[in-house]
């Protein structure tokens, strides 16, 4: 299990089901509309129960879509972690539409919530990077990146995970890991 020390806060990278993290936070890949789906998001529904998509949909008619780029926060429900972060990463669409600030973004912005709710670990899965088929390594790159420019910023954090699924995912990360 690779991990690195950043100003306070320690990276660590894991292969396993983000569902069963221990941490304060668990950062979601959602859709815009809030509704759960597939892949990461359909996991954390599923694990997590009724209560979280009942909070994205009140959050959902108050405010609408939540555009790529940016997250909102929810409650955990059954999930070991107090609170859900739901990221909306954008679609990869060759890397000519904003793509990788957006994705910065995403994980950015997933922070500051994490912060605004007093979470002192984070765990975030690898976001774009299934259905809308951003590639991994650039992702990986964005997102390795977006993070250690914000612990060095903000500080806060104690501990921040980069989950990974698959064994293909987490070699790129461990490379760019070891590498950074």
């Amino acid at each position: 299990m690779p991990e690195k020390t950043v100003g306070r806060t320690r990276l660590v990278l894991i292969q396993g089901d983000i569902t069963r993290q221990d941490a304060d936070a668990l950062v979601n890949a959602a859709n815009s509309e809030l509704r759960g789906g597939g892949g990461v998001d359909g996991a954390i529904h599923r694990a997590g129960g009724p209560l979280i998509l009942e909070e994205c949909r009140a959050i959902a008619a108050r405010q609408g879509r939540c555009p790529a780029g940016q997250a909102v926060v929810t409650g955990g429900g059954r999930l070991r972690a107090r609170h859900v972060i739901h990221a909306v990463g954008p679609v990869w669409h060759g890397g000519e539409q904003g793509e990788d600030g957006l994705l910065r973004a995403a994980y950015e912005n997933s922070l500051r919530l994490a912060l605004s709710v007093n979470a002192r670990s984070v765990a975030f899965p690898g976001i774009s990077t299934g259905a809308y088929g951003f590639p991994v390594e650039r992702a990986a790159r964005i997102a390795l990146a977006a993070v250690t420019a914000f612990v060095l910023e903000h500080g806060g954090l104690e501990e921040v995970r980069f989950v990974t699924f698959s064994p293909g995912d987490y070699g790129v990360y461990a490379r760019l890991f070891e590498a950074a």
